[in-house]
């Protein structure tokens, strides 16, 4: 057995991005950790790794011909666009990630988003805190209008795990369900509803599926227009998913009724997002902590240290490619 393998080096590329304990690998082992880590300093710091752990630090093709000792890229998280897959197949190197672990969490977080929008809560904070509340002549203040989940229909973009989760917490409030086919598909299978009819039905979507080619913008312009206007948005999962600048206009103009964000396309948003520099009291923006309780990342947490030990030991879990 490769030396390697029998006292691997194993180097955690992005740890404060996993803010909670990490159980130690059982095995023989060096572990090295850095909070984080440039694009610039991913080879130099993978040297001599048989296993790169990382949550959002990229490894491209021209890194991975790099590393001729790694053998494992360990992602700490479900996604696993900023990987390679090709050339790490090319260079031998096995992709594992965390899978079904945030579904507690995520689902509560949309839920949360359904009910903080439908309810208008932000737009009755605020009267409360500018005294129109003390001010008013009768024992409550109306202002925008608010609408039940019970009855209200929530169509589901994605099937997986969280989605079936968040199906479940809204069916207890009295939601009705429906999951969308995928866009463009040429036949509706059973148990989905046709992908524009779905939107149509809509009083809540939200999504909860991979970032890919086909799925790229898979909201934009005209798929907005097919919402009814007081529909709202919920996007949990990835900010390519919707075309951010035709939310916007949405927005802004009236044909959507509300739209709730834990993602967005560039993360963090160091170059600005138009949908920060905008106050509008349909419009939420969680800065991608709907896996982040405490809760939710210790069991992520366990999953990693999982994978890790059973690739060392011969048994790969969790395996992408």
């Amino acid at each position: 057995m490769p030396r390697s393998i029998l006292q691997p080096e194993i180097v955690f590329l992005d740890r404060e991005t996993l803010p909670v304990a990490v159980r130690a690998v059982t095995l023989p082992h060096r572990w090295v950790e850095y909070p984080q880590t440039g694009r610039d300093e991913v080879v130099a710091r993978l040297a001599n790794a048989t296993v790169a752990i990382t949550n959002k630090v990229p490894l491209t093709a021209a890194t991975l011909a790099a590393l001729p000792t790694l053998k494992l890229i360990a992602v700490a998280a479900t996604g696993y666009n900023q990987i390679d897959l090709a050339a790490a197949r090319a260079h031998g190197v096995t992709v594992c990630n965390i899978r079904d672990y945030a579904i507690a969490g995520v689902a509560e977080h949309a839920l949360m988003l359904m009910l903080t929008l439908k309810r208008q809560l932000l737009a009755y904070r605020q009267q409360v805190a500018a005294g129109d509340w003390q001010r008013s002549p009768s024992f409550c203040v109306f202002g925008a209008t608010m609408h039940d989940l019970h009855d209200a229909t929530l169509v589901l973009l994605g099937s997986g795990a969280l989605a079936q989760a968040t199906a479940r917490l809204a069916a207890a409030f009295g939601m009705r369900v429906l999951y969308a086919e995928r866009k463009g598909a040429a036949e509706v299978r059973e148990g989905y509803v046709a992908f524009e009819a779905a939107l149509a039905q809509a009083d809540v979507l939200s999504l909860h599926c991979p970032l890919t080619a086909e799925t790229h913008n898979v909201i934009g312009e005209r798929e907005l227009a097919l919402m009814k206007t007081d529909s709202v948005l919920i996007n949990t999962a990835r900010g390519g998913l919707v075309d951010e600048v035709a939310l916007l206009a949405a927005l802004q103009s009236g044909q959507l009724g509300g739209a709730a964000l834990d993602v967005l396309v560039q993360e963090p948003p160091r170059d600005g997002n138009p949908l920060l520099d905008i106050n509008l009291p349909n419009l939420i923006i969680t800065p991608h902590v709907a896996w982040a309780s405490v809760e939710t990342m210790q069991v992520l947490a366990g999953q990693l240290i999982d994978n890790i030990e059973g690739f060392l030991l011969g048994q790969p879990r969790n395996v992408v490619c």
